[in-house]
């Protein structure tokens, strides 16, 4: 099957996607739009970074393809259906369901100049925008994100992360160890860390006298999750209005990956 935009899913693609969809309510006018093109157009704004009255005409109206990104992120569906394909996925590479290990970090972007919600200045990056704290397994598969103000610092932001995160702790039963990079050092955080979830933060340093880009043992696949999420196009600048599509947005893009690996 040819693709008309490199954007796209296969059908074997999206039947996995549909499988985890919520079943439609029988009460009211049966839907007419097709959902499958929906995500697919959903996926196009996602790579290509256009705004959404800039859709093909294939596609259908903006408004409505507007609609169902808004539904399925306040209705929880997007993170819903990233998490069951981060089982699946860990599952077929012959992983426990549940990571033991995962990676924490930062990353500051920055913000269009329409947002103005949750927006700060990150004086060690030298940019105005939001941060994205980020938890990902051995594999590079995103456990958790949380989309905040640029001026957040490091420890104050993976608390709150941590924090949401514990809440859904069922997701991962079996987590022990989270590496992270010397941004969330300090021995009263670490024993906040272990004496409230009973997690064990081990901080991975650069050799001393490194200079420039070092792969950094443990780290790299948080970096690595990173370069994933810098070919969508929509997430090298923050256009979001409110940091909860932000965070849609980087769920899509894991989908988007684990649909493509698991048909």
């Amino acid at each position: 099957m040819t693709l008309a935009y490199v954007s796209e899913l296969t059908p074997e693609q999206y039947e996995l996607f549909e499988a985890l969809l919520t079943p439609e309510s029988k009460c009211g006018r049966p839907r007419t739009v097709n959902l499958m093109l929906v995500l697919q157009a959903i996926l196009y704004v996602l790579i290509s970074g256009c705004a959404w009255r800039l859709l093909p005409k294939e596609y259908p109206p903006y408004s409505t393809v507007y609609y169902y990104f808004r539904k399925w992120r306040d209705d929880g569906s997007w993170k819903r259906i990233h998490d069951h394909l981060v089982q699946w996925v860990r599952i077929d590479a012959n992983r426990n369901s549940s990571p033991t290990a995962a990676s924490l970090d930062s990353q500051t972007v920055p913000s269009a100049v329409m947002v103005h919600q949750a927006v700060g200045y990150d004086g060690g990056k030298k940019i105005k925008g939001r941060k994205r704290f980020t938890l990902v397994d051995t594999l590079g598969l995103l456990i958790a994100v949380q989309v905040v103000a640029a001026s957040v610092p490091e420890r104050e932001g993976a608390k709150h992360l941590l924090k949401t995160l514990h809440q859904e702790r069922h997701r991962v039963p079996q987590l022990i160890r989270i590496w992270v990079d010397g941004g969330f050092s300090g021995e009263d955080f670490l024993h906040w860390v272990i004496d409230t979830f009973r997690w064990i933060l081990e901080v991975v340093l650069r050799p001393e006298g490194a200079q420039g880009f070092v792969l950094l043992p443990k780290r790299w696949t948080v970096e690595r999750t990173y370069g994933w999420l810098h070919w969508c196009r929509r997430l090298n600048v923050d256009y979001e209005r409110l940091p909860a599509s932000s965070e849609a947005f980087i769920h899509i893009a894991m989908i988007r990956l684990m649909l493509r690996r698991l048909a």
